[in-house]
């Protein structure tokens, strides 16, 4: 799995606090210009073996330093890296044991009522066992500027054995109901949505239960071949949790290009939408912004057709 670059002692900061470990370590590892048979000389140097094989793993999730001389390598890695001592310790404490920030409520950021019914009737067992390591949206604009497609394409790190699902929430803005969908990596399990508001909630059903570090891939989508109802101005997503990477582009037809767009953020539904910054949209009609370590709440795209 290929993890982000980090460009900034920011940017690190930010993926030491929320984690998961891996990446926090696999950024710490790129920030410092380290190879990892220089971590390893390193480590021996000071009577640590490691071989390269277990580095290599432990910043690609396939396993976690448990052992206590496992632990003990990762206390001579923050040194080593010049990173606060416990930061990456810290990152392998199961995540209720450690302040990785806020888990709001689905209603806290969705201002449609029904979404709290619509998530309780498929059960929310689990959520708390991901981590997203990255997502990326994508939103397809027709002809008149009415909403066609969203796609979006997923990666989750199971934090506790038996993570084996997760549930996609999406409001329409002018409550129409996705004529189709679709699904890679993963099959919708139950299906719940509110004609009167545009809510759908998916239960993305896994291959398998997870293992504790392991990572898996996901795509899923709905479609608005048939009506995708009134020209949309702003698309966008909630994070009830801190998030790691977050891709959003919005693509938009020919024929009905914006005058402006702009990036918006909120910590919650009932505050207004705020623009963060002036968006550029590129010779192919789509406009785009990518944050790493990023903070729970909504983050989006707003645009202006005149």
């Amino acid at each position: 799995m290929t993890v982000q670059s980090v460009t900034t002692e920011d940017d690190l900061v930010q993926v030491l606090r929320y984690g998961p470990f891996n990446v926090a370590l696999h950024a710490a590892i790129q920030a410092r210009g380290l190879s990892l048979e220089a971590l390893r000389r390193r480590l021996e140097d000071q009577g640590i073996a490691v071989s390269l094989s277990t580095l290599s793993y432990w910043q690609r999730g396939r396993t976690r330093p448990e052992r206590a001389d496992s632990l003990r390598a990762v206390r001579a890695l923050e040194v080593i890296l010049g990173l606060p001592r416990h930061s990456l310790l810290t990152l392998l404490k199961p995540t209720a044991e450690r302040s990785a920030g806020p888990w709001l409520p689905v209603e806290a950021l969705c201002p449609e009522p029904g979404v709290r019914d619509l998530v309780d009737e498929i059960g929310e067992r689990g959520e708390r066992q991901l981590t997203g390591l990255s997502l990326h949206d994508q939103y397809v604009l027709g002809p008149e500027g009415e909403l066609r497609e969203v796609r979006t394409r997923a990666v989750f790190q199971a934090q506790q054995r038996g993570a084996d699902r997760w549930i996609a929430v999406y409001h329409h803005p002018h409550g129409v109901l996705p004529t189709s969908r679709s699904a890679h990596g993963c099959r919708f399990g139950r299906v719940r949505m509110d004609g009167a508001s545009g809510l759908i909630a998916a239960e993305l059903l896994f291959d398998r239960a997870l293992g504790r570090g392991e990572t898996y891939l996901l795509e899923y989508g709905f479609g608005f071949e048939e009506t995708g109802g009134p020209p949309v101005t702003e698309e966008g997503r909630g994070f009830r949790t801190p998030q790691h990477e977050y891709l959003i582009e919005v693509r938009f037809h020919p024929s009905a290009l914006p005058a402006r767009c702009y990036r918006t953020w909120r910590p919650d539904a009932h505050t207004a939408l705020k623009d963060s910054a002036d968006l550029r949209m590129s010779a192919y009609h789509s406009v785009h912004f990518i944050e790493f370590g990023m903070a729970a709440g909504y983050h989006g795209i707003r645009w202006e057709w005149t």
